[in-house]
């Protein structure tokens, strides 16, 4: 993370009135501490995530996707995901419902969504896609600036992007809204 603010903002929880009046090195500060304190907590995780994918690979899909759904948070299974890689994670995506792959997502570093997006069933990979334009557009955009062609060709077809050229000059994620404006 490059600013206390960035990575406080990536604990996903907003940051409180409080702390934004903090100088610059209180704030780094807090944010350290904020970093110590998940890393403390979360420590020996990653193993368990990657025990947890080495299990479920032995196990039929019609098993565990059910299970998943109903006893694993979206968080937990994002972590196993991570561990186990994107062709492993293809073959649960493919099998989950949209809304719970949809949770799953918002916890994946984009890349690796792009990249399972990719290599989803076609039919699955556009209900997803539909599902996060209408219910998380910021999120899918940050995805689709690491999808191929065929995808993004896809999402030009499904997408309405900000009509305004003053809107999208501040945009953040202006470079992939002409890149599919193109498309379109």
């Amino acid at each position: 993370m490059s600013t206390p603010e960035e990575t406080l903002a990536w604990t996903g929880v907003p940051v409180p009135q409080a702390l934004q009046g903090l100088s610059p090195s209180e704030l780094q500060a807090v944010a350290d501490y904020t970093r110590a304190v998940i890393d403390e907590k979360t420590d020996g995780f990653n193993e368990l995530y990657h025990a947890i994918g080495m299990i479920v690979k032995y196990i039929p899909n019609f098993i565990v996707v059910p299970l998943m759904v109903d006893h694993i948070r979206p968080q937990i299974a994002a972590g196993v995901c991570r561990t186990m890689g994107a062709d492993q994670a293809t073959n649960y995506a493919n099998d989950l419902p949209v809304e719970y792959f949809s949770e799953v997502s918002k916890h994946l570093d984009h890349v690796l969504m792009a990249e399972i997006f990719e290599k989803m069933k076609r039919s699955q990979a556009e209900k997803v896609i539909q599902h996060e334009l209408r219910n998380h557009l910021g999120n899918m955009l940050d995805i689709a600036a690491h999808l191929g062609n065929r995808l993004l060709k896809f999402i030009a077809g499904k997408v309405t992007l900000p009509e305004r050229l003053e809107e999208l000059q501040s945009h953040p994620q202006r470079d992939i809204i002409e890149k599919i404006r193109a498309l379109q």
